[in-house]
Parts: structure tokens; C-alpha cells; sequence
């Protein structure tokens, strides 16, 4: 029977979470406004009524890449449980494997904010009763994202484990540049708040479907 990455415990069936929205990572493009051409007569009050209209207050960026300053995705440890050369595939599920289906898709960005083409994204995950196949490549994979910097994975909702809360291991790598390690979260879960290596920087943004569950998250990596 696999181990697990903490002391022993009591196991707990795999529940589920309550989600939130879609992507928190999203560029705003702010529209550029054209000149409006005022008539050759105006009355002397219109000039003052527009003086006292509020000034136009600039678009919030969203929580993203969007000026440049962002912090990288934080780097979590890597577990006893990672296995070097698993396939290239973006679904690692097998058929009739149980579990909620999952959807993780995302982009991996720079820190100028600018999209990476052929970033290495490695997945790991404990199936649904919270364990890892650890003769196998079950529940592992790597793929790479694509020239808009896009990748999507397809999967299940982990199970649980004594001591963890529910989470995804990836390894993400630029072309010829430091390895990310790190690790993503589920909102809502009861475990969040007892598990010492959780992180709210590293929580999904999590749906429900018709289908199962579609997840969202965007990597910034420590690259110009």
C-alpha cells in the first residue's frame, strides 16, 4: 500500500469543496478613448457642467501579470513522491478510474508578463483514496505549454490523506531555466486551515458542471 507524505492518521474519505469563479488572472486591456468633437456654438454652462464631472478613474488590474512588478508563484517542496520521466500526455486519468473529474487549465506567464512557449508543466497527484501509484506513472504526467503559453490538464479531484489537505504537485519550467516546484490548493476545504504547508497564494479558482469540475491557475515564473 503506497505511503503518504506525512505521519500516520486517521484517513478520511475524499469529500468535496465549494467552488468560486472562473480564472483570477486575466489581462485588462484598457480601451482608448477618442475625441469628441464639440460644437461650434456651446452654451456658456455646458463648459462648467463638465468641469464638475468626476475624473474617469483608471481600470484595477486584476491580481496578474500586469505592469511588470508581480510576484513569481510561490515554490512549495517537491514530497517523497515524485517520479522523473513520466509520459507526455495532458490527461492522466485512466478509464474507470473513480473520482470527481477535474479540468485544471491556466497560462504560464513571465514576470514581464509575457506569455512562455514551451514551458515544461510536470503533474503528480494521490488518487481518490489518497494514494500515490508509486510503481507507475497513474496520475502523472508532463506536457508543454503552447505559443500563447496555455496548458490544460485533465484529471480528478485528489483524495485525502492523514495531515494533508487536498492538493496537486507540478513542476514548472521555462526552456533552459530554473524548475519551479510547487503545489495547488483547493478553496473551501476543511484541511486548509491545519495543514502547515498550505498557501492561499497557490488556491485554484474552482467550478462545478455538468461533467465534473474545471480549475484555473496561472504560473509566473522568475524569467525576464
Amino acid at each position: 500500500m503506497p505511503a503518504h507524505e506525512q505521519d500516520p492518521g486517521q484517513v478520511q474519505d475524499p469529500g468535496t469543496g465549494q467552488e468560486h469563479g472562473i480564472s483570477r488572472k486575466n489581462f485588462i486591456v484598457a480601451a482608448s478613448l477618442g475625441a469628441l468633437a464639440l460644437p461650434a456654438a456651446v452654451s456658456a454652462a455646458a463648459p462648467a457642467q463638465a468641469r464638475t464631472e468626476p475624473p474617469r478613474q483608471p481600470l484595477r488590474p486584476t491580481p496578474k501579470c500586469d505592469d511588470g512588478d508581480d510576484d513569481p508563484t510561490p515554490a512549495q517542496m517537491e514530497g517523497p513522491y515524485f517520479k522523473p520521466g513520466s509520459p507526455e500526455r495532458s490527461s492522466i486519468v485512466t478509464p474507470g478510474m473513480p473520482g470527481t473529474p477535474l479540468t485544471v487549465t491556466g497560462i504560464v506567464y513571465s514576470l514581464s508578463c509575457r506569455p512562455v512557449n514551451g514551458a515544461l508543466l510536470d503533474f503528480w497527484q494521490a488518487d481518490y483514496y489518497g494514494n500515490y501509484d508509486n510503481s507507475g506513472y497513474t496520475l502523472r504526467g508532463h506536457q508543454y505549454s503552447d505559443t500563447s503559453g496555455q496548458f490544460s490538464l485533465t484529471t480528478i479531484v485528489p483524495g485525502l490523506y492523514p495531515g494533508r489537505t487536498r492538493h496537486i504537485h507540478v513542476k514548472v519550467q521555462a526552456p533552459y531555466q530554473p524548475i519551479l516546484t510547487t503545489q495547488l490548493y483547493f478553496p473551501d476545504e476543511p484541511r486548509n486551515s491545519s495543514d502547515a504547508l498550505f498557501d492561499p497564494e497557490l488556491l485554484m479558482e474552482v467550478q462545478s458542471g455538468p461533467d465534473g469540475r474545471s480549475a484555473a491557475f496561472d504560473f509566473v515564473l522568475q524569467v525576464p
